[in-house]
């Protein structure tokens, strides 16, 4: 089902956070829940795995994440700031102790020149504080590209975030 990368990745962030006692939460809008689809792929997933949040909608992201309205009129879905009140936001909906987030322009269409098809905000955050982001440009790919990209990103992120 997934490329072979994306699974070796997963079963490798699987290993380590049941190693490790830590759980994950998925907050997800250009993706529509394909990071939590990768994870729980592997067997063991259920021990690692919290939950996911797949919040296309802005409204979503309000009511399930509490992103602020004023942030979504100031910045916009696909922004930095968005995609740090969504990890933050499944940290606080969640049992986990790491969350990832990811909002963006998959395409076709729907791109501007601000904001073009393929950017991608993605955030990860920690209970303990540790945050990182990361703004993803991965170009007019393809729909189904730009989403496997951002799912790469995303459990190389969460790997990251796991040993900090």
């Amino acid at each position: 089902m997934w490329p072979a990368d994306i699974e070796d990745q997963a079963r490798s962030l699987v290993e380590a956070f049941s190693d490790s006692g830590l759980r994950v939460a998925t907050a997800e809008s250009c993706t529509g829940g394909l990071i939590a689809a990768a994870l729980t792929e592997i067997a063991g997933s259920s021990a690692v795995v919290d939950r996911g949040f797949v919040t296309y909608s802005n409204a979503a992201k309000t009511e399930l994440l509490k992103v602020s309205e004023a942030t979504l009129a100031l910045h916009g879905a696909v922004s930095q700031e968005t995609a740090i009140e969504m990890a933050r936001g499944a940290l606080a909906a969640s049992n986990a102790e790491v969350a990832v987030a990811v909002t963006g322009v998959a395409g076709p269409g729907g791109g501007s020149q601000e904001k073009p098809v393929g950017l991608v905000h993605l955030a990860a955050a920690r209970r303990d504080g540790h945050l990182r982001h990361r703004e993803m440009r991965y170009g007019d790919i393809g729909r189904h590209e730009i989403r496997l990209a951002t799912v790469r990103t995303a459990l190389e992120m969460l790997s990251e975030l796991g040993g900090a």
